[in-house]
């Protein structure tokens, strides 16, 4: 072998050392091993970073609770408290009153409020009130003075004439298409009910009779309807729904409507029937 491979030159060594330099030296089965548990253990490293942390702010939060809420109940003002409890008690006062109220026995007689048909009849009996003390103050307005007729005929029974005897003269009666009886006498005269029942007609316009009245009425057990027509205007005493006596006042003679003279139109039905009404006076009255 040549003497110059046997022993490199100055400079070739010189190379020799300066690659070893550069080159990084070979890495052993140790440094393999451990290179693989660095690079492993880098990511559970940066997963348990986050959860640390997360860890540490609920422990704080919990401590923060711990400590804040037990305060905040102590410092709640005994007011409020106390306010509750007697709103309980308040509650419990009432079930109780409600339990008595519903057990207690309940009266009919100490309501005035009854059956809707007692009502009506109350309505109806004070409008009835209302309105006779209408007519009366009409009447004494138009400047009649009732006080000085009698407001009962004379008479008993449960008929009697619709004005005093002798004060009157009969015209014409039922026939010739004429419904009733014409009673004629002084203006004014006193017109009383032929029998006792409910005024079912009081007006100061009623068709050709002028001011009417009519009124029914059960005699005998029959369905009686009597007619007053002709009246005086404002003389009339009773109204619709009001309850009259046998004999009461209920107008004056005069000559309004289909009328030529003063006189009392006096017509009597029976169960819906005309009959002649001098002779059912005749018969009847007292």
């Amino acid at each position: 072998m040549p003497t110059s491979q046997r022993y490199p030159s100055v400079q070739a060594l010189e190379d020799i050392v300066l690659a070893a330099d550069i080159e990084p030296p070979a890495k052993t089965t140790e440094d393999r091993a451990l290179a693989r548990r660095t690079s492993a253990a880098k990511p559970a490293r940066n997963v348990m970073k986050p959860l640390r942390s997360v860890a540490i702010f609920g422990a704080v939060g919990a401590l923060v609770a711990a400590i804040a809420l037990p305060a905040y109940a102590s410092s709640k003002p005994a007011e409020e408290a106390t306010t509750l409890q007697q709103l309980a008690a308040v509650d419990a006062q009432s079930l109780i009153v409600a339990s008595e109220a519903t057990a207690a026995p309940l009266v009919h007689g100490a309501f005035t409020a009854t059956t809707p048909e007692e009502i009506e009849k109350k309505k109806a009996e004070e409008a009835a009130a209302a309105r006779a003390a209408a007519a009366a103050s009409t009447a004494s307005s138009s400047g009649f003075d009732i006080s000085k007729y009698a407001l009962v005929s004379p008479g008993s029974g449960e008929v009697r004439y619709p004005l005093p005897q002798g004060s009157y003269n009969v015209s014409r009666t039922l026939g010739s298409g004429h419904n009733g009886a014409d009673m004629v006498c002084p203006a004014l005269t006193p017109i009383y009910a032929a029998a006792a029942g409910v005024v079912r007609v009081s007006s100061e316009s009623y068709y050709g009779y002028g001011v009417g009245v009519v009124i029914d009425s059960v005699v005998g057990g029959q369905r009686v309807s009597t007619t007053y027509g002709h009246m005086t205007y404002g003389t009339r005493q009773v109204e619709v729904g009001q309850t009259v006596e046998a004999g009461q006042l209920i107008g004056l003679v005069g000559s309004t409507g289909h009328s030529t003279a003063n006189h009392l139109h006096f017509e009597v039905k029976i169960n819906g029937t005309l009959v002649e009404p001098i002779g059912w006076l005749a018969a009847n009255a007292g």
